[in-house]
């Protein structure tokens, strides 16, 4: 079986580049007879993969794979508006897909009654850390304070910060009450300059992002939607406890592993946070070796459906918050 791979969203440093990057390293290792090829040009190919819906197509020569990461931009469209006709069309393009690859359950249901998908062609295949993400010494953790400037106990937020995103409540937290300093990580935009009484660091390596995960007192993590939540799975697998919104994908994920506390009180998410011990609670189990070996069973799985797939009614997606019965 030759697997044609969208490999543009590699260079992307946000949570899709990291799916992407390390999906595709753990499918090389997984790929035992069949042949991977980094190309969003299927033809001459028997399945082709979008780990992104922009790649998604919308006359797709093959049988095609598409993974979706969440569908926030639908279920909020008001705090989305610039998405507009590309959205829609990549979405359209979503139906045309014979398998559908989601990180979570909760997206799935989402993927169902939003998009109205059939359930049949959805799969979930959770995450996992990146294989450098683990517990760091304290020789790399001091080098790591020093080299960014950072206190030597600290709560910690990671992701992208080069545009507010409303779904992290970033400024929310900043304005929370706490004790503890508060460091954010990721790319900034001029905006997150702008926050009061935070450490920004900026982009990282990862070698450095294992280092400031493993020196943290906690993560803290106040969305309010997510997908998956890849940042709590990385600070547990570097030994730092976490606190995070109960919102049902980080339910999902993180069940037994982390302190959940309600979308309405970031005050008493930082609080958790602060009273935290180590050690943390044991990292989550699942690898990029284990998401691989699943995702080669799903081309499979699309290499042998019938061509009859592309010809049962679809629904137009819903395009507002409503959440219609399937």
């Amino acid at each position: 079986m030759k697997v044609a791979f969208d490999s543009r969203p590699t260079k992307d440093h946000r949570g899709v580049g990291r799916y992407a990057r390390c999906l595709l390293d753990a499918l090389r290792d997984r790929s035992d007879s069949h042949e991977l090829v980094e190309t969003h040009d299927p033809r001459r190919c028997d399945v082709y993969h979008s780990p992104w819906i922009d790649g998604a197509m919308l006359r797709c020569p093959v049988p095609m794979v598409v993974t979706v990461h969440d569908v926030v931009e639908l279920k909020r469209r008001g705090a989305y508006l610039r998405a507009g006709l590309r959205l829609k069309l990549r979405y359209l393009a979503i139906h045309r897909a014979t398998r559908v690859i989601v990180p979570t359950h909760a997206v799935a249901d989402d993927v169902v009654n939003v998009l109205g998908i059939p359930r049949n062609r959805v799969v979930a295949i959770p995450e996992a850390a990146a294989p450098a993400l683990h517990v760091r010494p304290d020789n790399e953790v001091c080098a790591v304070r020093e080299r960014f400037g950072l206190p030597d106990r600290y709560l910690l937020w990671v992701g992208g910060l080069s545009a507010p995103d409303p779904r992290k409540r970033v400024t929310a937290l900043t304005r929370a009450a706490r004790t503890m300093p508060l460091v954010l990580v990721g790319s900034t935009g001029p905006w997150a300059h702008e926050l009061p009484d935070v450490h920004l660091t900026g982009r990282v390596t990862d070698d450095e992002l294992a280092a400031i995960y493993s020196g943290a007192h906690a993560l803290v993590f106040p969305s309010d939607d997510e997908g998956f939540g890849l940042p709590p799975v990385e600070a547990l697998a570097c030994g730092t406890p976490v606190a995070a919104s109960d919102v049902p994908a980080l339910r999902e994920v993180l069940h037994g592993h982390a302190m959940l506390s309600s979308v309405d009180d970031v005050d008493g998410l930082i609080a958790a946070a602060e009273s935290s011990r180590r050690p943390a609670p044991a990292p989550l189990a699942w690898t990029w070796d284990d998401a691989a070996q699943v995702t080669w069973e799903v081309y499979e799985q699309a290499a042998r459906e019938p061509d009859g797939w592309r010809s049962p009614r679809r629904r137009t997606p819903v395009l507002s918050g409503s959440r219609p019965a399937v």
